[in-house]
């Protein structure tokens, strides 16, 4: 007999990796990922303040009022 879940049309598909490997291209999945490429400083150490935000906080994604706070703490003010 055929699993009612596999016939529903918004079944639940699991895609995390089982296997316990990271991205094949050895590669984390960040939100500012491609900042860190970038020839200026001041982004690359606001990529580096955001990572360690949400590494610390425990978020992959951030809201605008938690990158204010991070922008704020290296320094900006308006």
């Amino acid at each position: 007999m055929p699993s009612l879940i596999q016939n529903t049309p918004n079944a639940f598909v699991d895609r995390r990796n089982h296997s316990g490997e990271s991205r094949s291209d050895g590669s984390e999945r960040r939100q500012f990922s491609d900042a860190r490429e970038s020839f200026r400083p001041e982004v690359s150490e606001l990529a580096e303040a955001i990572d360690q935000y949400k590494l610390c906080h425990r978020r992959r994604f951030i809201t605008f009022d938690e990158l204010y706070n991070v922008i704020a703490s290296l320094g900006y003010h308006k």
